[in-house]
């Protein structure tokens, strides 16, 4: 069997970019197993005497993780399922419908992924400085240091992308389906939830991948929007782990893939699903 120089050239880049994909990561667990003492005696670029998981134990109790896990998962969970919902109520109506502002509609909801966040920090923050709400959803009375207000800004950011994402699927899904549904009786509501959302739940899970690890991730609107350090998410938990005039790197590091780890977990639990919502379309037949 002849081997191509092209096909090894390619599989050694492939190697060499995942190497330094993971070598951060690599890196963090090397450092988060590995005593301050250790590191402060040899340096980080040196064999460890030692390795131990006290820094993880450490993390989770000085950080108040589980705390901060419960904060981000008020804010993660409803803002992803919201998401997804009304996205794709919104890719149905696109992609299923004709009228006449069908392509203006889908548009304005793709636009809004081109406008910087950091451009209406300031006007955001006037809203919702201005916004009241019942104390129920927040005891301020205002969205601001709000955690409904975080789920709020976390729609309407990210509805955009969903429904450029699930009105392209949907368009590939025959329509004579909805129009036998329709001979049988099936009203619009009933042909979208029972007949085109189940066949989009490829599409659905690697949105749910996608939208989950940015949400989860936030910082920004978290540090805009919420004064009280209580109800920050799981992202603001690090800062408890550092010192006004020392920082415990090994510490941070073991910090660090703590708050990933949930992350990881869902990718692991939908991978499949995911990797099939990503090849969706490659192939015909």
């Amino acid at each position: 069997m002849i081997v191509k120089p092209a096909r090894v050239a390619l599989h050694v880049f492939l190697v060499l970019t995942c190497l330094a994909t993971l070598a951060p990561l690599l890196w963090a667990l090397y450092a988060s197993l590995r005593t301050y003492d250790d590191t402060a005696r040899n340096g980080y670029f040196s064999v460890a005497e030692g390795l131990t998981l006290e820094n993880f134990g450490n993390a989770w109790t000085q950080a108040e993780l589980p705390r901060y896990y419960l904060n981000t998962l008020v804010v993660t969970l409803p803002a992803l399922v919201l998401v997804l919902l009304f996205s794709s109520m919104v890719a149905f109506g696109v992609s299923r419908f004709s009228f006449r502002f069908n392509i203006a509609l889908l548009m304005l909801f793709t636009a809004g992924n081109l406008l910087p966040q950091q451009v209406v920090v300031t006007p955001l923050y006037r809203l919702y400085l201005l916004t009241p709400v019942p104390e129920w959803l927040s005891d301020s009375g205002l969205l601001l240091d709000s955690q409904f207000g975080l789920v709020l800004i976390h729609v309407a950011f990210q509805s955009g992308f969903c429904v450029f994402v699930l009105s392209n699927y949907m368009k590939t899904i025959p329509r004579e389906l909805g129009e036998a549904a329709r001979v049988d009786g099936a009203g619009v509501f009933r042909q979208y939830w029972q007949v085109i959302l189940p066949l989009c739940r490829p599409a659905l899970a690697a949105l749910a991948t996608l939208e989950f690890t940015w949400i989860y991730n936030d910082f920004l609107w978290a540090l805009v929007l919420v004064q009280t350090g209580e109800k920050m998410p799981i992202t603001s938990a690090l800062q408890n782990l550092k010192g006004t005039f020392f920082v415990d790197n090994n510490l941070v590091a073991a910090g660090s893939l703590l708050v990933a780890l949930p992350t990881l977990v869902v990718f692991f639990v939908l991978q499949r699903q995911f990797v099939g919502g990503l090849t969706l379309g490659s192939t015909k037949g």
